[in-house]
């Protein structure tokens, strides 16, 4: 019975993925089509803009990473049925705790222990900055998506503080950010893709932490329980509240780890524009791979490959690269769509066996 139910759940999945991608596919050909572009060029370019060489493909998992692991923060936050909008100032204030960490600490300690505790600072610091809106929502009743907003617009704040002000240049506060970090302190990279090996190592592990926490640990299983059915919850002895500032405490040091690998392995400083907005496309990751940790990865990689692809488009095609906002857009309305229209089937189906139709 359970494998012909995981078979039929299956069946189900690629069928929705099925009527999704038929969707977008129309919806994009007819955008390129109105915007005067031949739509099948445009599809090779973004293909080749992300596989074309080992650098492109270097930019696509430079993406992917950030990507990842955010969203494998968000699926402690989901399971719990939590919207953690704040992962993006998260991510953030871990690059701010990760670039303190490299600024303070004494030059004479080794490079590789200096990494490590940025690696340290930055989870502390998203995980705290979690932990403010986990708060907020727990013990001051604020929904935790105007807390999260609140709190991005903060760490947004933060760290032009520190760009214009005390971590400013010698001489000059510029958008282009702090001081460039000192070669010894950067992630080594693989000579062609420019790609972290540590990076990647520290993503796939954190997938697979991610994977066994949630489905094998009693944590994993006290954020389903109580994410189903938070009365019944009570009647076992757990305690929403505590769960609900662990899963903010993993959700943020998961974010604040990726924001101390963009300082260190890839713009080597602290910039404005240092999360890049990969927390609220972490939020669409998510929630287009069904809240399936072994899913994510892979709708994180397609959508780094909208991203790196799209940049060639204005150049080849004259069309604006924010065509992969459009696709991804297009995506998040066609899932909801589908998946809208599955629960309108089931309740009309409910309905009628309630009151004895065929």
């Amino acid at each position: 019975m359970t494998i012909i139910k995981e078979e039929n759940t299956t069946i189900s999945l690629l069928k929705d993925i099925s009527l999704t991608a038929l969707f977008v596919f129309i919806f994009t050909t007819l955008i390129i089509t109105i915007s005067g572009a031949p739509p099948f060029e445009a599809y090779e370019n973004i293909i080749r803009g992300a596989f074309g060489s080992y650098s492109k493909f270097g930019q696509v998992i430079k993406v992917w990473i950030p990507l990842t692991l955010c969203s494998c923060g968000l699926l402690y936050t989901f399971k719990i049925n939590l919207w953690n909008i704040g992962i993006e100032g998260q991510m953030i204030m871990g690059a701010v705790f990760g670039m303190a960490a490299f600024k303070y600490i004494p030059g004479t300690c080794p490079a590789a222990l200096t990494i490590l505790i940025a690696f340290i600072a930055g989870l502390t610091g998203g995980a705290i900055w979690a932990l403010f809106a986990g708060f907020l929502k727990t013990f001051g009743g604020v929904n935790e998506i105007f807390a999260g907003l609140g709190m991005n617009f903060v760490a947004q704040s933060i760290i032009l503080w520190l760009i214009f002000g005390p971590w400013k240049r010698e001489g000059i506060a510029s958008m282009s950010g702090t001081e460039q970090l000192s070669e010894p302190l950067w992630l080594s990279t693989f000579t062609k893709m420019r790609i972290s090996p540590t990076a990647i190592v520290l993503t796939v592990a954190s997938i697979l932490i991610t994977a066994f926490i949630l489905k094998y640990t009693k944590v994993g299983l006290g954020l389903k329980a109580i994410g189903s059915n938070m009365q019944s919850a009570f009647m076992y002895k757990l305690k929403p509240t505590s769960y609900m500032l662990l899963a903010m405490i993993f959700a943020g040091g998961f974010a604040g780890l990726a924001g101390t690998m963009q300082v260190t392995g890839v713009y080597h400083r602290l910039i404005p524009t240092i999360s890049s907005n990969y927390g609220y496309l972490a939020l669409f990751v998510v929630m287009l791979a069904n809240y399936n940790v072994w899913a994510a990865p892979l709708v994180a990689l397609f959508f780094a490959c909208l991203n790196v692809g799209s940049i060639q488009l204005p150049m080849v095609l004259q069309i604006d690269s924010s065509l992969s906002g459009v696709i991804q857009g297009a995506l998040v309305l066609a899932t909801l769509g589908v998946q809208s229209f599955k629960t309108m089937k089931k309740k009309r189906r409910e309905y009628n066996n309630s009151n004895g139709r065929v």
